[in-house]
């Protein structure tokens, strides 16, 4: 069996090798690979945001959990660590439907709580450094006898295969004429400056994170609906720092050394399902929000689940 995955992302290049690894060849087209990707611009924290359906995702977000330790592990190459953070609420909340399947998870004490915030809890999850994790992605493709070809096509009928797995993110509005696929803007900050721990507001609204990697922290964030504007502006930086200050009292704006924005690629649900159209069986993956990252590896093994229910072998 032959499968063709459209795109060359942290969804494209997971499938890929989960996909190799089942003895299944794998050729990626893709308009650009790595570090020419959204991916690559990624924070990436493990942290499930921005995603739907709960039920879901919540699965595939603790299955990516537990291998990305097992990559941390076996490869320490591939720029994967163990960090805790802390989240802090403005009221007082049901824990997340994971905590009970990590390994570390409890409530905060109130001393631990910055003002502005009541309630909170602690978490230590996998950071992912992508400028060493993408390249270690496409490596691993390639020792497993995949190949990427960079290619442009407008919709899935101009790619000749008929297998196909679709992880085109963003450019899946175009190709599939998607237009519940939306993109929410994400400028961050880079920092040379190490929080020790990590500090989040998740909350949409007033979306606020430092995360601490080993060469720089990463300072956010927007979640701005459907703005497709990819030049930084100035008022979001400033934005996010005082943000970041509010739980962060202690960050030093003279450290900034960076800046980026991405966009992720956003739906009403996640579109993880079968589709048999025109003789192509393909497979749609797209549509993970602020969670590319997260759910990379259960969405992998979730195509492979319907790989092997619905596509001739």
């Amino acid at each position: 069996m032959e499968c063709t995955i459209l795109g060359a992302g942290v969804s494209g290049l997971s499938c890929a090798i989960e996909l190799l690894k089942s003895k299944i060849d794998v050729k990626i087209l893709s308009k650009g690979r790595s570090p020419n990707t959204v991916s690559d611009i990624a924070a990436a924290v493990w942290y499930p945001f921005l995603v739907e359906p709960v039920v879901k995702t919540d699965k595939w977000s603790v299955e990516t959990y537990y291998e990305l330790i097992k990559l941390m592990n076996d490869f320490p190459e591939s720029g994967i660590s163990m960090r805790k953070g802390r989240e802090y609420l403005r009221d007082k909340r049901e824990p997340p439907g994971w905590s009970e399947d990590i390994k570390h998870f409890r409530i905060l004490e109130i001393g631990e709580i910055p003002d502005e915030y009541i309630f909170g809890w602690e978490f230590e999850v996998p950071v992912i450094e992508m400028q060493k994790y993408m390249p270690w992605l496409e490596s691993r493709v390639f020792s497993l006898g995949g190949t990427i070809e960079e290619m442009s096509f407008d919709r899935i009928d101009d790619v000749e295969e008929n297998m196909i797995i679709n992880c085109t993110g963003l450019g899946a509005r175009e190709i599939c004429n998607d237009l519940e696929l939306v993109p929410v803007r994400g400028q961050v900050l880079y920092l040379d400056q190490d929080p020790i721990i990590g500090h989040f507001d998740q909350q949409k609204e007033t979306l606020a994170y430092t995360i601490p990697r080993s060469d720089v922290t990463v300072l956010g964030g927007t979640a701005q609906m459907d703005d497709y504007t990819e030049i930084p502006r100035e008022e979001d930086s400033e934005e996010i720092l005082r943000k970041c200050e509010l739980m962060w009292p202690d960050l030093d704006r003279e450290k900034i050394i960076g800046i980026g924005v991405g966009l992720r690629p956003s739906r009403n649900e996640l579109r993880l399902e079968y589709e048999h159209v025109n003789d192509k069986h393909i497979i749609h993956n797209y549509g993970h929000g602020g969670a590319g990252v997260t759910l990379s590896w259960g969405c992998a093994t979730e195509v492979m689940r319907l790989i092997r229910m619905h596509m001739p072998s």
